[in-house]
């Protein structure tokens, strides 16, 4: 079921069906909410089906973050792309902070289609709250919806050229 214990009397038991099937289906009802609008402010997902965005949907994790954690160093093997729920986020790149990303800003897109190196450290700087989507995940996305391969594709091929073109940017 949902891995939820309660405790009634003398030991633990499985919560009612009902209430597993509505806390599933409300904690999706409140991770598209929350999620659907972030997702297509980033270009790979802009352009996508409301399908596609809950099938993303489907594979995001929810993590906690202490204050001083690092995601990801620069020069590390690109993986996880990171939407921040709350919490606070640096980016800095050569020890220079370029960035500071917050709530609903996301980070780390590059990284689910390339396998280009970092080109920057993510560090927590407060005690963040974080959707996560899993590179081996998403490559598993694309391999079994190809219209969403393709679109991404398209996406960052338009992403790296201007990457290439503007290297100072994030």
């Amino acid at each position: 079921m949902c891995g939820l214990d309660y405790t009634l009397g003398h030991g633990l038991v499985q919560p009612p069906l009902f209430m597993v099937l509505y806390m599933e289906v409300s904690d999706n009802t409140t991770r598209m909410d929350s999620l659907l609008p972030i997702l297509k402010q980033i270009p790979f997902f802009a352009q996508l089906t409301q399908e596609e965005h809950q099938q993303i949907i489907n594979n995001v994790t929810m993590n906690y973050y202490p204050v001083g954690h690092v995601f990801f160093k620069e020069g590390d093997e690109a993986g996880n792309m990171y939407i921040i729920k709350n919490g606070i986020v640096k980016i800095s790149r050569s020890d220079q902070e370029v960035a500071t990303l917050a709530d609903n800003n996301f980070f780390g897109e590059m990284g689910l289609v390339s396998d280009k190196p970092r080109n920057a450290t993510a560090t927590a700087m407060d005690e963040c709250q974080v959707f996560e989507l899993k590179k081996d995940d998403f490559i598993k996305l694309m391999e079994n919806l190809p219209e969403l391969a393709t679109k991404v594709s398209n996406t960052y091929i338009e992403r790296d050229k201007q990457n290439a073109q503007n290297p100072n940017e994030i």
